[in-house]
């Protein structure tokens, strides 16, 4: 069965980076679109970050431009995202999914919390 698995969350400070891992199992990586989205507490679900089937070819959401960078590596089956220079706005619960948009399946998710 479909399986996504997120991991590489905790505790940062502002201006501090991390890197999220996304290992997806239970379908052909390859052949799909892959999406980080998140969400904070009282807000909807965001778009962070896609990255294309072939090509890799990406979008990002308008708040994370310039600091958020996706990548995939479909020999490991997996979705990375990595953040650099965090802001406290960024603290989410951050999925990943099989899809340029939002879709039926998702990860756990992954807590990342920006405090000083």
């Amino acid at each position: 069965q479909v399986q996504l698995v997120e991991s590489g969350g905790g505790l940062v400070q502002p201006g501090g980076s991390l890197t999220l891992s996304c290992e997806a199992s239970g379908f052909t990586f390859s052949a799909y679109h892959m999406s980080w989205y998140r969400q904070a507490p009282g807000k909807e679900r965001e778009l962070v970050a896609s990255i294309s089937k072939f090509l890799d070819v990406t979008r990002y959401g308008d708040s994370v431009k310039g600091r958020f960078t996706i990548s995939r590596d479909n020999d490991k089956s997996t979705v990375y995202l990595q953040m650099n220079d965090l802001k406290s706005e960024d603290g989410a619960v951050y999925y990943c999914t099989r899809a340029w948009g939002p879709s039926e399946y998702w990860g756990r998710g992954t807590q990342v919390t920006v405090s000083s």
